[in-house]
């Protein structure tokens, strides 16, 4: 085994990469479906590899599972660079574009007829090799959907490298998202001229889907239950109605599971000292009844952007109804910030808070607030403002997340890339 090479960071950590001389004979091909949005068909990916490599099988480029909250058709090489992927693993894992032909053969050209090797959740790089292995070495092919969340966190050190690896260098955007995405970054810099180039994103998840599975009330009214009950009826089919479960609404404001709306994000980012000179970068989805809720943020802080107004609709044509594609975009602008706020958990800011941390190495800043402490002052009707901002201060003050994290034993390495996907030099772990 040999050192690949020293991918550099910054001036203060780097990355290592190992691999072998000459890769072994394949012992197969391994098939995965992903689902969900797009950092959940990113987590999906590099566990592929990650098991592709347990398995010395060859990686069959991913396909995408049409989800029915996302509604997303787009494959992989829409969303990111194939050739790329493909290269950049050359001497880790073999991936292909799609299976050979007398492989397909012997299938009926069906890929349903290739053996579905259903894994639980986390599953043990242990469970991969006495149970799957011996599928794949029988049959030279087989399959895995879905295919989320199947590799265990903890693994070992050569494994969490490779997932290193293709998070961080071989998942790179596709050209057309990259070239949108690198001038949506330029414009936001130059339309932050009044702080330096320098602008405050936020991951504002106030889409219908998400207020909808949340089973928060917001105004109360009658239009909004019945947009409510129609949205969860259509994406989730039953799912909230099944006999004994209960909604309480306002059990899960006080555990601060209510998506924050764009005004109480404005409040709150205001109380935290942020004026009406702050330029602020709005990542999302479409808005839930956007024209009413956005109105009081736009107010509050009238440097707001987002990819709609930064993009000419020409520019934007080709990636709508792609939501993973959007998302790409919202990504890449976020990373960039000086500042990242979150408002609501999901794969998008774990993973772009551990994109932040392996980039910066220390400086990022994140922003990830309390909600349950946010809603005591959001909710006291008697709060003054000198008050309400004392706390909102107190609450910057405990959620000011920074790179240096270490990842604990349970906890993700997309989210925590600190000291798996990190190393600090001269001695400085």
């Amino acid at each position: 085994m040999r050192k690949l090479d020293e991918f550099q960071v910054n001036n203060d950590s780097l990355i290592t990469f190992w691999f072998f001389a000459e890769l072994p004979p394949s012992n197969g091909y391994l098939m995965i479906e992903a689902n969900g949005g797009l950092n959940q068909q990113r987590l999906s990916i590099c566990d592929a590899v990650a098991v592709a490599s347990l398995l010395n099988a060859t990686l069959v480029i991913p396909t995408f599972h049409l989800n029915s909250v996302w509604r997303d058709s787009s494959k992989f090489g829409d969303i990111f660079d194939e050739d790329h992927f493909i290269e950049t693993l050359r001497e880790h894992v073999r991936v292909v574009k799609k299976l050979p032909e007398d492989v397909l053969l012997r299938f009926n050209h069906n890929i349903s007829s290739i053996p579905n090797m259903r894994t639980k959740a986390y599953s043990s790089p242990k469970h991969y090799v006495q149970k799957v292995l011996p599928k794949l070495l029988e049959l030279g092919v087989v399959r895995i959907a879905p295919f989320s969340n199947r590799l265990a966190q903890s693994v070992p050190s050569n494994i969490q490298a490779l997932r290193c690896l293709v998070n961080y260098h071989a998942l790179r955007f596709s050209e057309s998202i990259r070239a949108l995405a690198d001038n949506l970054v330029d414009r936001m810099t130059k339309k932050s001229s009044l702080t330096g180039g320098k602008y405050v994103s936020v991951h504002l998840r106030f889409e219908e889907d998400m207020v909808a599975f949340s089973c928060c009330t917001y105004d109360g009214g009658l239009k909004e239950k019945t947009e409510m009950d129609n949205a969860r009826e259509r994406s989730w089919r039953g799912k909230f109605r099944r006999h004994g479960r209960v909604i309480n609404p306002e059990a899960n404001r006080r555990d601060g599971k209510c998506p924050l709306t764009p005004l109480e994000v404005g409040m709150m980012l205001r109380g935290m000292g942020f004026d009406n000179t702050t330029s602020l970068y709005v990542a999302s989805g479409k808005i839930y009844n956007s024209e009413k809720y956005m109105a009081p943020l736009r107010q509050i802080f009238p440097l707001l952007a987002t990819k709609d107004s930064l993009a000419l609709p020409e520019e934007l044509a080709q990636f709508k109804g792609h939501s993973s594609r959007l998302a790409a975009l919202d990504y890449t602008v976020c990373v960039q910030s000086e500042v990242f706020v979150t408002t609501q958990g999901g794969n998008f800011p774990h993973f772009l808070m551990g994109h932040r941390r392996y980039l910066f190495g220390g400086n990022a800043k994140t922003i990830k607030p309390d909600k349950r402490k946010l809603v005591l002052s959001f909710d006291d009707p008697n709060i003054r403002w000198d008050r309400f901002k004392q706390n909102m201060q107190e609450i910057l003050q405990h959620s000011d997340v920074r790179s240096v994290a270490f990842r604990k034993p349970n906890d993700s390495i997309y989210t925590f890339p600190m000291p798996d996907c990190m190393c600090q030099q001269d001695g400085q772990r």
